[in-house]
């Protein structure tokens, strides 16, 4: 999507979508025949999939949904309707914006803490910001590290990217979010907070983190979000220590009015290796994803969760009739016919494909638990080139290259195997994920091998 293809000032696709919402006018010939084709395809679609006309252009009338259907559109002319979708910018980018962490959390897939040496200066963020924007992002999520602890930095560039019309999200530890502070974050275009969780017992949450006091000042950092609007999520990193505890956390996260809460994939990399034994089992997290998948069903608040085959089990349990897909919850009676369709369009694991992760220092990666497999940096090389041209990004957008069951599934599209667990346990990006129950054999014969080599370190 290239700002010279413009109509009236905006990126051609942009006005189109502005003309269908009743936000713009066209502005010669030209415009107007091809608002004319956009607004037929979307009217068709609607009628598809039986959605008022009038829903779709109030949706529209946002910018950030404006720029994430723009992406889509822009990526079927491209690539052409595709199970699952490739896209010509990734929809989300995680930045971990620093290394530097007030807290000393076990499952860190950072291995946070101090500040790393050759972090981005301001301006090189800035520039970065920029380049997100030329490809098209069309979200964009401050991680870490914990981003609040440079703040000033991280105000600026949010500020920056929201003017762009990206939408910024923030992942934090919850225990610098003081009213002051939100309200700061809420001016500089911040819209979604996601606040890590790991118990509803104080105790544990604060053993997990490895500061006390962590819990309290984490609640009061979601009531702080709820209370001056922000749209809320409550994350876990769902292990053995508290894969029992998730209705509950679910429970106080409607108690807090939290409008979100997402499940994580434990993924033992950075300081997560020395907890593997924490790890669920493959009967485990399939038990969890039920569970889970009927949590969500019930509703009263949004439950995800980054485990790709939750969209396979939520299908399985809802008998066809709801998904998700990582941050993306399906279910309709007016979708009924189509959920799996979306789902395999949606493609469950997104590394590389429809998102990636850009670290401290500017090295891009396909995942935050990829930290390890860098693609390209954004000192030496635009982010354009490394999103089209890196051989690792192709190469997990490449289905037909999935090993062992994973391959053979015939939910690969609409999961796709965990490519981070499947790198961080075998080695290899296309092997099976052994956190599925279908790829059970894979756990048990790697977990062993990798506890003895953790121990052989450890000594």
């Amino acid at each position: 999507m290239s700002r010279s293809a413009s109509c009236g000032g905006y990126r051609r696709l942009e006005h189109a979508l502005m003309i269908y919402a009743g936000l713009s006018k066209p502005k010669s010939i030209s415009c107007r025949f091809y608002s004319f084709m956009i607004s037929a395809i979307i009217d068709l679609a609607l009628r598809a999939f039986n959605v008022e006309a009038s829903k779709m252009k109030k949706y529209l009338r946002d910018p950030n949904v404006r720029r994430g259907l723009m992406n889509v559109l822009a990526s079927i002319s491209e690539f052409g309707l595709v199970k699952p979708q490739i896209l010509l910018a990734p929809f989300l980018v995680v930045w971990n914006f620093t290394n530097a962490c007030n807290l000393k959390c076990k499952h860190c897939y950072q291995s946070a803490g101090k500040p790393s040496s050759d972090e981005l200066t301001l301006e090189e963020k800035l520039q970065v910001v920029e380049e997100l924007d030329e490809v098209g992002i069309a979200s964009l999520a401050f991680s870490g590290g914990e981003p609040l602890v440079v703040k000033d930095h991280l105000l600026r560039v949010a500020h920056e990217a929201s003017r762009r019309g990206i939408y910024v999200a923030l992942a934090t530890n919850g225990t610098l979010l003081t009213r002051s502070v939100v309200r700061e974050l809420k001016e500089a275009g911040v819209k979604y907070v996601e606040i890590s969780l790991d118990s509803a017992d104080p105790r544990v949450h604060d053993s997990f983190r490895g500061v006390p006091g962590a819990f309290k000042a984490a609640i009061e950092g979601v009531r702080n979000c709820v209370e001056e609007g922000l749209f809320t999520c409550i994350a876990t990193t769902v292990t053995k220590i508290n894969v029992h505890e998730i209705p509950r956390i679910v429970e106080l996260a409607k108690k807090l009015g939290a409008n979100r809460f997402i499940a994580f994939n434990f993924i033992p990399v950075g300081r997560g290796r020395e907890i593997l034994d924490l790890d669920l089992s493959p009967e485990e997290r399939e038990l969890f994803l039920e569970e889970l998948s009927r949590l969500a069903i019930e509703g009263g608040i949004e439950v995800v969760c980054t485990a790709p085959q939750y969209a396979r089990v939520m299908l399985e349990v809802s008998e066809g009739k709801f998904t998700a897909v990582s941050h993306f919850y399906v279910g309709s009676t007016s979708f009924s016919n189509y959920i799996k369709t979306i789902a395999e369009f949606i493609g469950g694991c997104g590394a590389g494909r429809m998102y990636c992760a850009i670290q401290p220092n500017g090295d891009v990666v396909p995942c935050v638990f990829m930290p390890d497999l860098v693609v390209g940096n954004l000192r030496k090389q635009h982010f354009a080139d490394i999103w089209n041209n890196s051989k690792v990004f192709k190469a997990l957008r490449d289905r037909s290259s999935l090993k062992g069951s994973c391959g053979n599934c015939n939910f690969k599209n609409v999961c796709g195997g965990c490519r981070a667990r499947a790198l961080a346990y075998l080695g290899d990006i296309h092997g099976p994920d052994p956190g599925c129950l279908r790829n059970s054999k894979y756990y048990y014969e790697v977990i062993e091998e990798l506890k003895s080599k953790l121990i052989e370190l450890k000594t």
